[in-house]
């Protein structure tokens, strides 16, 4: 009951850094979305989507501009309220502001594609893949992804070198701790099979690039729950230790590399 808690807390802190969202997070690769679309063949002109914690439309706006009908389940009001003024100019999606495990579709409503974009892990682990097998249309596809930091053998040293810095603010990784890869990435293929509810279940692993500045990197962290959870003496230690090491290097950028694994699976 304390760790539902906990998430339940946590999932609920985005609502806070709103207006920050949709610049600050990654855009995911053009790659990711034309696999979406080749492995559950979802088409504009038959296919209505349903997205899982849409927040500012950061995976809906891309599905938008491809002429999608797409119908955004968002918890945080001020998210919600954020992706309605991102997608204003497409009038096929409709934000909803509620939590996806009680919500309810209008009646006889069914989806072609039930989707999440860095939002799936948020959602009750009791509720999610009963909830979205019960939305699907026959053979619809329910699909979800991450944007995670991973760290290739040629990445920024500069993650591991921070590293002493969340030491000292108490926010350390575990010492047994290991660097991921987009490789080392997990998998929920067993996790999806094992409900029983889906079939066809495949995966497809993404890695991109993307450089920061100070500013830009900080702006980035105050949007993860972890950050935004922390003390104030703890972000203001960790980001003027940011501002000073990246103030050293010449172009004062860090390169971040960023991974996702696109999981995919047809209903039963």
């Amino acid at each position: 009951m304390d760790q539902l808690s906990d998430r339940e807390r946590l999932r609920r802190t985005f609502n806070g850094v709103a207006g920050d969202y949709q610049e600050a997070r990654p855009e995911y690769p053009d790659a990711l979305y034309d696999a979406l679309i080749a492995l559950t063949g979802v088409r504009p002109e038959t296919d209505a989507l349903c997205e899982v914690g849409s927040a500012s439309g950061k995976a809906t706006l891309p599905l938008a501009r491809r002429g999608f009908a797409i119908t955004c389940v968002e918890l945080g009001a001020a998210l919600a309220a954020e992706a309605r003024r991102n997608l204003a100019g497409f009038e096929r999606v409709t934000v909803v502001n509620a939590d996806f495990e009680g919500w309810q579709p209008p009646a006889g409503a069914t989806f072609g594609l039930v989707f999440a974009a860095t939002a799936w892990h948020w959602i009750d682990p009791a509720v999610k893949y009963v909830k979205a097998a019960s939305l699907l249309a026959p053979g619809g596809h329910l699909a979800f992804w991450e944007a995670a930091h991973v760290i290739p053998d040629d990445g920024d040293p500069f993650f591991r070198e921070i590293q002493d810095v969340y030491d000292e603010i108490g926010q350390g990784m575990p010492g047994e701790w290991v660097s991921p890869t987009v490789q080392t990435l997990p998998s929920h293929e067993a996790e999806l099979a094992a409900t029983g509810l889906f079939t066809d279940i495949v995966e497809r692993r993404f890695q991109w690039e993307l450089r920061y500045s100070a500013e830009d990197y900080i702006r980035l962290l105050e949007t993860f729950s972890g950050h935004i959870a922390m003390e104030p003496w703890q972000r203001d230690r960790l980001y003027g230790e940011v501002r000073r090491r990246l103030a050293r290097r010449p172009g004062g950028l860090v390169r971040r590399h960023w991974g996702g694994v696109l999981q995919v699976a047809r209903r039963r």
